[in-house]
């Protein structure tokens, strides 16, 4: 097994560790019913909830703490945008189902080298989900569009009037942008590995803190922006700016403090060192990409622990074919097909006989030929 497959092989093995469960997703709901039973009285909270904290300077007051199960929450009031924001997340990775992939990795990976709090002047899951984006919109052939090509507009102005006509319009534009994309026969196809990709993402932002002084990224546009030609970023000046493409010019990680930056760009540096290494063993991989108490379940490879390949992990990008996704992501997509068809046919009996009018985000066909629509209740 050379350098790259063992590589890929352990990162399915992360991927099948941090990958929430069936019971995962049971206990969550399961709190989520909790909060909503008792969610008229902030007093009854304090029963089953602990490290309540309200942190009102943020830019939506939220209310975080650890309810039952150990899970940590965040509780928002009338979040609106943030919900649209994730419901887009997620449709978009129905255009390519390795982004959901990448980043579970790169969140991961970020809490391991301790920069994924925005308390902390680091980046937060919303930047770092951002940054992946912008890699896929950046590889070569790109993974994903520009996502003014996806929504042209901004997304969080359009959400006026009547809740339930913005969030259709909205639906509809990006499910409408998403089926010409998915349609569009003369588009190249990237086949990198998750293995190559994850590499070629370390690689593109190691110089970060450099980089970040005079260029903005900018997942609008699916390019670097030079700061200094935008006259919406300069009234303000940021460590690094990742513009959130559904609310221009709003910088999503505009708490990243100047010394956290060039900690983000050492813990980039340093890993990129320990996967060229010409002499690093399984272990010592894993540990750079995962918690302490996440590689407790990742399934090492028996008998290797010794060097991956004696030439290292360099990049070598486009040169492997598309890996197939693990057992349990197949499950979901078989499971996430069946939800979707399922809808469409509850709309279509409760639609009206006589209309023949087709919304253009009745149906999205990917390259399985299954039919999607955008789920309401869902993020990323």
């Amino acid at each position: 097994m050379n350098g790259y497959s063992l590589f890929e092989h352990t990162l399915q093995n992360i991927l099948r560790s941090v990958n929430p469960l069936e019971e995962d997703w049971s206990m969550r709901f399961q709190l989520i019913h909790e909060l909503r039973a008792v969610v008229e009285s902030i007093e009854i909270l304090r029963g089953g909830c602990r490290k309540l904290q309200f942190i009102t300077n943020a830019r939506v007051p939220i209310l975080k703490f650890q309810g039952n199960y150990n899970i940590s929450c965040d509780i928002s009031i009338n979040n609106l945008s943030g919900q649209m924001k994730s419901k887009i997340l997620y449709w978009i990775n129905m255009i390519d189902g390795r982004f959901r992939d990448m980043v579970l990795l790169v969140k991961e990976w970020a809490k391991a080298h301790n920069v994924n709090d925005s308390k902390t002047g680091t980046l937060n899951s919303y930047s770092l989900s951002l940054l992946v984006v912008f890699h896929f919109q950046t590889c070569v052939p790109a993974i994903l569009p520009p996502l003014k090509e996806i929504y042209p507009g901004n997304m969080v102005d359009d959400l006026t009037g009547v809740r339930a006509s913005a969030e259709k319009f909205i639906e509809e534009t990006c499910a409408m942008n998403i089926n010409r994309l998915m349609s569009n026969k003369s588009r190249a196809i990237n086949k990198s590995s998750l293995s190559e990709l994850f590499i070629s993402f370390i690689v593109k932002f190691c110089d970060i803190s450099s980089r970040a002084s005079a260029q903005a990224i900018s997942p609008f546009t699916g390019q670097w922006e030079d700061i200094a030609s935008n006259l919406r970023w300069l009234p303000k000046t940021y460590t690094i700016f990742v513009e959130d493409p559904f609310e221009q010019p709003i910088n999503s990680a505009r708490g990243v403090s100047s010394k956290q930056l060039t900690r983000i760009e050492d813990a980039f540096r340093r890993t990129h060192f320990v996967l060229i290494s010409s002499n690093q063993n399984e272990n010592e991989v894993i540990s750079t990409l995962v918690r302490p108490y996440v590689s407790k379940f990742v399934t090492r490879t028996p008998g290797n622990q010794n060097n991956y390949s004696r030439n290292g992990l360099r990049p070598q990008l486009q040169t492997q074919r598309a890996m197939k996704p693990p057992l349990q992501a197949q499950h979901q997509l078989q499971v996430q097909r069946a939800i979707y068809s399922h809808q469409l046919q509850d709309k279509k009996m409760n639609r009206n006989q006589n209309s023949t009018a087709q919304g253009p985000a009745q149906a999205i066909r990917v390259q399985t030929q299954a039919v999607w629509r955008p789920k309401s209740d869902r993020g990323v």
